[in-house]
């Protein structure tokens, strides 16, 4: 299957589609903090929609920043500005791509009421990570993630990181579990379509 990771700097889908037998590229304004697989650094709506019908399946994690509930302070200002608009049809653009599959994922943000509630939300306890970051999953002709190993802890350690310059890189990093569990299902739905099909 021909992946696109989009807005992703760690490489940790892609390289995760990568280890189960895919074609899996990321794109992102920041260079890869991996050298496992391709990444094209630019800015994604620098190329045509079409550009992305290449691939079976698009992962995105559009950023949050102007999204998240967890800066809901800061709506009135990023509203009167445009910038959480212009965040928002980031979002639409992506929604409307011309691929097959299509996984968005963000925080509990206002993607969920100015454009449609997620079809799913996952936690990283539910995937090997004894922690909580509520996680919505906006999906497109895939099946909901089946938690993989769901293991004891309850702690929002990403909300309790002490300041630094890289706290927010840290804070959108994917749980590799949940990278993971993406590369496993996704990779199995689209094998066993591919099978039917024959």
């Amino acid at each position: 299957m021909r992946v696109a990771v989009l807005c992703e700097f760690s490489g940790r889908v892609r390289d995760a589609f990568i280890r189960h037998g895919h074609d899996a590229v990321s794109y992102d304004l920041l260079p890869s903090d991996s050298d496992f697989g391709p990444h094209i650094q630019a800015d994604i709506q620098s190329f045509p929609p079409e550009h992305y019908s290449q691939y079976d399946l698009i992962i995105a994690h559009p950023s949050c920043t102007d999204l998240a509930v967890s800066g809901a302070r800061h709506f009135k200002e990023k509203i009167a500005d445009g910038r959480q608009g212009r965040a928002l049809d980031f979002v639409r653009w992506i929604m409307a791509l011309p691929v097959e599959k299509i996984c968005i994922e963000n925080p509990i943000s206002v993607i969920s009421s100015k454009i449609r509630k997620p079809d799913q939300i996952i936690q990283p306890w539910m995937f090997g990570h004894g922690e909580t970051k509520a996680t919505c999953l906006w999906i497109k002709n895939l099946p909901l993630l089946v938690p993989s190993q769901i293991v004891e802890g309850r702690s929002a350690l990403i909300h309790k990181m002490g300041p630094s310059p890289d706290r927010w890189k840290k804070r959108s990093l994917t749980y590799l579990g949940i990278a993971e569990a993406m590369a496993d299902q996704y990779g199995e739905h689209h094998d066993s379509i591919r099978f039917h099909r024959q």
